[in-house]
C-alpha cells in the first residue's frame, strides 16, 4: 500500500496462504489496484471467522486492507467469485494451480498490472466454465509471456532473420524463438516444433480469446505445446515447477485427492 494511505479498497484473487501466528494467515494476493502484494488475515483461523471461508485460494475477493506496521491487515472480505467447479474437478483444480504458479513465479511486489490482472481472472473463468481447459492454458501461457516480456519471436529465424516458411521448423529456448530447418541444423541446444503447434502460438500471439477459439487444438499438438511451453517456462525461471507433474499424475489416475 501507499506510504500516505491508512486504507484501501481492492479486488484481488487469493494466490496461496500460510499460517501466520497462533490464529492468522499471511496471504499472497494478486490485486487489480496493487498487483501482487501480501497482508495478514487476524484471526480467521478460529472456528466462528467470518472472513476464513472468502480468503480460500482461486477466490475473486473485494477486500478493505488497513496500514499495519509491518504488513497490510484485511479487516473486510467479500468473494465475488469461488470459481466453484475448479474445486469439484481434480484437474480443473490442478490447471488451476499452475496458473496461479506461473503468474507467482514470474511476478514481483512492482505495483499495478492491470493487464495481468484481467488475464488471471479471465483463465479462471474459462476453466471454471468452458470444455475445453487445455485451450485456456495454452492461450494463457503464450499471453502471459507478452505481458512479463518475454514474448518469443515466431515470425522470423531468430538466427539469419527469414521469414518462417510453412514447413516444420526448431526452437531455441537461449534464443527465444523460432529458428528456421537450415539454421537448425547448425543450432546447438534446439529442439523441434511442428508447423501445426508453431501455427497454434502464432495464432494465440496476435488474437483475442474470442478469435483464438475458432482455431483448432488437437490432443496431439496440445501435447506438443504442452512439452514445450513447459521446457521454455522453467528455461526462463532457471527453476523447475511444482504443479505439471502433479498434473499429469491427476490425467493418469495415479493419485485420488489434493495435495
Amino acid at each position: 500500500m501507499p506510504s500516505r494511505v491508512r486504507s484501501q479498497r481492492v479486488e484481488a484473487i487469493v494466490l496461496r496462504h500460510t499460517d501466520w501466528g497462533e490464529a492468522d494467515r499471511l496471504l499472497w494476493l494478486f490485486t487489480r489496484q496493487l498487483g501482487k502484494t501480501q497482508a495478514v488475515a487476524k484471526g480467521v483461523r478460529k472456528p466462528r471467522s467470518r472472513k476464513a471461508g472468502h480468503l480460500e485460494p482461486f477466490t475473486r475477493v473485494d477486500l478493505l486492507l488497513v496500514r499495519g506496521r509491518d504488513l497490510p491487515i484485511i479487516t473486510q472480505a467479500e468473494a465475488k467469485d469461488a470459481y466453484l467447479a475448479l474445486r469439484e474437478d481434480l484437474v480443473l483444480l490442478s490447471y488451476a494451480s499452475y496458473v496461479i504458479e506461473l503468474l507467482d513465479r514470474f511476478t514481483y511486489e512492482e505495483g499495478e498490472n492491470v493487464s495481468l490482472f484481467r488475464l488471471l481472472t479471465e483463465t479462471l473463468t474459462r476453466l471454471n466454465t468452458e470444455a475445453q481447459p487445455a485451450f485456456a492454458v495454452r492461450y494463457y501461457e503464450v499471453r502471459l509471456l507478452d505481458l512479463v516480456g518475454f514474448r518469443p519471436q515466431l515470425v522470423h529465424c531468430v538466427n539469419c532473420g527469414e521469414e518462417i516458411q510453412a514447413v516444420d521448423q526448431y526452437f531455441s529456448f537461449e534464443k527465444g524463438g523460432v529458428i528456421c530447418p537450415k539454421c537448425g541444423l547448425k543450432e546447438p541446444g534446439v529442439r523441434p516444433v511442428s508447423m501445426p503447434a508453431l501455427r497454434i502460438l502464432r495464432h494465440f500471439q496476435r488474437s483475442a480469446y474470442a478469435e483464438a477459439q475458432r482455431a483448432r487444438l488437437s490432443s496431439a499438438v496440445d501435447q506438443e505445446l504442452e512439452n514445450l511451453m513447459g521446457q521454455y517456462l522453467t528455461y526462463l525461471l532457471e527453476r523447475g515447477l511444482n504443479t505439471p507433474s502433479f498434473l499429469r499424475r491427476v490425467r493418469n489416475g495415479t493419485t485420488t485427492e489434493v495435495q
